[in-house]
Order: structure tokens, then sequence, then C-alpha cells
């Protein structure tokens, strides 16, 4: 008589692990999220990897051990390199999200043929000729360099370390991490078992050899990488690849880091040749503002150590359906409300019976409190139908008693709207102090309080 297969139910969640089903999972608190899955089997425990060789680790003082810094791959793509924090680290797993057909097949691909490395691309969801047509439709100066590009369309994670083993490849890319299955694992591909199981031994694979691996992951309806939250705290970096399909420009964006800054973001454009590398956002931010509308403003930002101008817009329209609706694109709809608050506390504006809509340009969501300044400007200026001179910008958070507070690198910011063509900029007062204001060419006006700014501006 067969034994019996022990199964557990997994939240699909956080990754939570229970022998029963629960409607309620204890760990992240969501309803319906379990999952029955098979458990491994006692005969199926072999690691994919190596399992014939013994663990040598043993414990050492930290002052004993030799440490040598190996140097980064830095790849042709520097929107790439900066989101990394100056390259691919060797042995590292890096996790790239987003939706479907966002282009993280198509950003991974392009890398793998610019490379002057051997890559071993790992496709579960695309035939060879599929990637071939793709890689036909890419700039001819990549496709010098696809002979270096190995492809392997294979979804047994056995299979593959077979494969690397005698490839020896310096770069493994997957795509995508769900589609992997491991016959120790009876659970079906893309379960929490199986994700978990082959993420495990890609990441073992990756520190023993220093080969770099590179995971495609697939998002949920929410907008989490599927996995769940187990994937991204096994590998060493996380990234984000997200926009509007409708609209050209993609935002790579670092969501963890074990190697550098977890706050930078990489630009691309979608063409039909692949993705190409934005190196000036500011000025495609800023590039569709011929007409002189009320309700635009430009705010001076930063996204992790790269200053920013971008476009925000206001409408505010009279209520007619009684409630007033607030709604947000690219921006905090707590924080717009608890601006809108202060605007009518402290500066006497009546927009408790407006709609207020409001939006960041160009597909950007900013969570840099520096656009306060430019938010507020951008509702009264819609409110009073009045225009805001087009080379005026703004870096300045807005308290709750209407003071404008400091923001960090406002020298940066200061300095790139110079480089763009900006005449005058609104800063906090708090920042006069040492400012060498003699190195800009621009005006730049210091403020205490919001009522300042719209004295000077509106009024």
């Amino acid at each position: 008589m067969a034994a019996k297969l022990k199964t557990a139910y997994f939240c699909q969640q956080c990754g939570y692990q229970s022998p029963k089903w629960m409607g309620r999972c204890p760990a992240c608190q969501q309803w319906n999220t379990f999952a029955e899955e098979v458990l491994s089997k006692e005969e199926k425990t072999q690691l994919a990897w190596r399992t014939e060789k013994e663990s040598s680790a043993k414990p050492v003082l930290i002052d004993e051990i030799g440490y040598i810094e190996q140097p980064r791959i830095v790849t042709p793509d520097g929107e790439l390199n900066r989101v990394l924090g100056g390259g691919i680290v060797p042995g590292s797993l890096v996790l790239i999200g987003g939706e479907p057909g966002i282009g993280k097949s198509t950003l991974l691909l392009q890398l793998a043929l610019r490379l002057p490395l051997s890559v071993l691309y790992v496709s579960g969801e695309e035939s060879q000729q599929q990637i071939k047509m793709r890689a036909e439709r890419m700039e001819g100066a990549e496709k010098k360099r696809a002979n270096q590009c190995h492809v392997l369309t294979e979804t047994d994670i056995h299979l593959v370390f077979k494969h690397i083993e005698q490839l020896q490849p310096q770069l493994v890319i997957v795509d995508s991490i769900q589609t992997l299955f491991s016959s120790a694992i009876d659970s079906a591909p893309g379960s929490i078992s199986q994700v978990r199981e082959c993420a495990a031994q890609l990441l073992r694979y990756a520190k023993e050899s220093t080969t770099p691996v590179i995971l495609i992951g697939h998002i949920t309806k929410e907008g989490m990488i599927a996995g769940p939250k187990v994937l991204e705290h096994m590998v060493d970096t996380v990234l984000q690849f997200e926009g509007d399909r409708h609209l050209s420009y993609r935002i790579l964006r670092t969501i963890k880091n074990r190697f550098g800054s977890t706050a930078e973001l990489g630009i691309y454009e979608m063409q039909s040749s692949g993705l190409r590398q934005v190196n000036n956002p500011s000025e495609i931010l800023l590039s569709q503002r011929d007409l002189p509308i009320s309700g635009i403003s430009v705010s001076a930002t930063l996204e992790g150590n790269r200053p920013l101008l971008i476009e925000v817009q206001s409408l505010v329209s009279p209520a007619a359906y009684g409630t007033p609706q607030r709604s947000t694109t690219g921006f905090d709809i707590r924080r717009l409300n608890m601006l809108l608050a202060v605007l009518e506390k402290r500066g006497g504006y009546r927009l408790g019976g407006q709609d207020v809509f409001l939006n960041i340009a160009g597909g950007l969501r900013v969570e840099d409190p520096a656009t306060d300044l430019a938010v507020c400007l951008s509702v009264i200026s819609s409110y009073e139908e009045k225009i805001i001179p087009p080379d005026t910008c703004f870096a300045g958070e807005v308290g709750l008693g209407g003071e404008i507070r400091a923001v960090s690198r406002i020298e940066s910011r200061i300095a790139e709207a110079e480089r763009l063509g900006f005449k005058r900029i609104f800063i906090s007062r708090y920042h006069a102090k040492g400012l060498p204001t003699s190195r800009f060419n621009l005006l730049i006006q210091p403020v205490i309080h919001l009522s300042e700014v719209v004295e000077k501006l509106i009024a």
C-alpha cells in the first residue's frame, strides 16, 4: 500500500506554513490566502546543486576572515548600473519583477546580447524561435556579441544545473523563477514550495561559484512579486519594473539592495528596437509645456542620488455631486489631503466643496517631501485661475503650520534647475545660511511660510 502523501497549507502572501487550513493568516493577517501543497517525499530529498559536497564552513573570528573585493561587472546599460549600485556584484542573486508585457524579458535579453561575457539565458516561457525573433528586432550593434549568449528552454532545475556545469557561464538569467520546478517537491510549478526550493538552489549556486544570477519574477494582481515575500527575503537585490503599458516610458526602481542604495531608479523608453536609456529624464518630463495653463507647477525633487525636475498638474473644480472627490496619480492621496487641510486652515482657501485632481506628469510616482510646495502652488494656481511663470520651480516641504521646511541636497536641486534654464526657485529660508548663492545664475528666493510664496508669485 502506497504511503500517504504529506501535505501542508502555505499562505500565498507571506509563506507561513500551517498543518491545516486557516481562514486568516496569523503572520500577515490576510484572509483566504492558504493553499494546500504536497511536501517533499523522503526518497526525493536530494538537492539539485552538488549534493555530494559536504559543508566545510566553520566559525571564524571576523578579524581572521580574508576579504578580497571583487570588481563589479559594469554593464553597457548605465541605468541598470545605477539601480544596482555600480554594476552586477559577482555571486549576487537579483530579482526583477513587473507586470506582464512591461519589458522584463526585453531588458534582460538586451543585457545578455550586449555583455561581452558568456551568458546562459534560461527561458521557461518562450521557445528558442521566439527569443530569436525578439533578438532580431534589436539593433545590429547588440547582435554582434550574440554568439556569447546561449539560450536554454528548460524548466527542470536539475537539468538546468547540468547544462550550467557543462557551459560554465559568467552570468545566468532565468525567465522566470515561477516556471522552474524541482522533482524533489511534488507540488506544481509556481507554488511556494517550488519557488522557494528553486530559488534556494540558485542562491547556493551563485554564492559557491561567484556567478551572478538574475531572476524574472511574476507579480500578483495586487502588484506584489509572486512567490511570495519569502522570495524577496532570499535574494540580494529586488528591482521593480514599472510603467504604464500605454506610455513609452518605463521605470526600473530599487526595492532592496544589499550592495547599494535602495532609493535609485532608472528610466527607459520602449521602442520597436528595444529599450532605450533615458540619460536626462528631466528634459523629457518637462518637454510638453508649450501652452500656459493654470494648475501647472514644477518641483525639484530627488530620486536616490539623481535630481529630477517634474511637472505637477492640478485641477480644482466645484463638486457637482455633493461629496468632493480627491484623486491622485503618482502622489500619496493621504499627503494630498493633509496639504489641502493646511491650505484651508492656514491659507484660507475654501477647498472643502471642491473636487481636487492631482497628477505627476510622465508616469512617475513621487515620495519626496520636497514636492509639497509645488503641489500646494499647483492647487492654488488652479483654484485662483492664475498661471505660475514657466521659468519658476519649487523645492520645499510644507509643515502643518504652513511653514516651509528645509529639504536635503538643496544645491543639487538648484544646479539641476539652472541647467534646464529655470530663472527662479523657491526654497526654505533655513537653507539661506551657508548656501553659496554666488555659484548659481538663477534667482534663489528663500521663504518661511506658504503665504509668502503666494504673495510673491500669485497675488
